[in-house]
């Protein structure tokens, strides 16, 4: 059985505490989760924002400042001005002035952000507030793209109900909250990164269905050759790694259609990696798996980054958050 995130992390039981930042400090969810989080010894915890109204939402949860628990505020925060030095370096090329990177960094999204880069967290998490356009943004100006990438991604996580039927079983979906239509090679780049996330979250090697209205040729159209395209450009860059398309979703799902539509693909019926054709079909195939097929859904979660960041969902619970918590960390042990 595929363990939860959560669950996952304490088996790994890392030497070094993760330290993870939260840029939402005072959100009584954030708050909840990441007091979760410590006291399941999944991470120590900083939380971002106005000292005052974080140390309030901390004591209406009977909680306080302590070791594995820290409140920064940016206004205040010693580490602001270095911040700020760092920004401005960065920036100065985009016309950013020194002025202009201080008030910057002091936005908590990018503090929390630099907190990352300069070594004083593991990795950032944020979005129960903010939205993912201003959590992105943070993530890109101020951690980088991973040099080994050719783009920053976005996946979900799905864990079925202990009700499912037989055959049933964890997956990866992508791209459901980022890319909004992506080429035959952002399709490609989508999938490699895709594949060494299940193999870090998932702990299971990825079949990959690159999935289309079509199945094998069933249909012609333009978004149909685009989806086999992506395929090829990735079995062209990855040839180890299992992936098949295109293939509906019920030919990549369903053992006996797969055998039925596509009999000689060793994905179809059993892949663990769904590779949506565009935005459109991966948010609302994430959404209808959760909400009628009673999937848990964790996410979205971004790849593609230099070091750990992560959005939230405006409606995440403060379990939502403990979970990505931990999300984020396995990515650092992973990276």
């Amino acid at each position: 059985m595929t363990l939860l995130p959560q669950e996952l992390l304490k088996s790994k039981a890392p030497s070094t505490r993760p330290v993870i930042s939260l840029c939402e400090g005072s959100d009584p969810r954030i708050v909840a989760g990441a007091l979760a989080a410590n006291q399941a010894d999944l991470a120590n915890v900083i939380l971002v924002g106005d000292a005052n109204a974080v140390r309030a939402e901390l004591t209406a949860q009977g909680a306080s400042e302590c070791e594995g628990v820290q409140v920064h505020d940016p206004l205040t925060s010693e580490l602001t001005a270095s911040f700020a030095a760092e920004y401005h370096n960065l920036r100065k090329h985009k016309g950013v002035d020194e002025a202009k990177a201080l008030a910057t960094v002091q936005s908590p999204a990018v503090y929390a952000a630099m907190l990352v880069r300069l070594g004083h967290a593991t990795g950032t998490l944020g979005g129960a507030v903010l939205t993912t356009g201003e959590i992105v943004r943070s993530a890109i100006q101020v951690i980088g793209v991973d040099k080994n990438a050719a783009m920053v991604s976005s996946f979900f996580l799905m864990y079925p109900p202990e009700s499912a039927t037989e055959g049933a079983r964890a997956m990866l979906y992508s791209d459901c909250g980022l890319v909004i239509d992506p080429s035959a090679q952002e399709l490609s780049e989508i999938a490699k990164a895709s594949a060494k996330s299940c193999k870090a979250l998932l702990e299971t090697a990825p079949k990959i269905a690159f999935l289309s209205f079509s199945t094998m040729g069933s249909a012609r159209h333009a978004a149909v050759s685009k989806v086999s395209e992506g395929l090829a450009l990735f079995k062209e860059a990855v040839p180890d790694l299992e992936a098949d398309g295109e293939l509906q979703f019920d030919a990549a799902f369903v053992p006996s259609v797969g055998e039925r539509k596509a009999p000689e693909s060793a994905v179809a019926g059993h892949a663990n990696v769904m590779i949506f054709p565009n935005l459109d079909a991966g948010n609302i195939g994430y959404k209808i798996t959760q909400r009628l097929g009673g999937y848990m859904a964790i996410g979205p979660v971004m790849q593609g980054l230099a070091k750990p960041a992560n959005d939230l969902s405006r409606g995440c619970s403060a379990e939502d958050v403990t979970q990505m918590i931990a999300v984020t960390a396995l990515q650092a042990l992973d990276s």
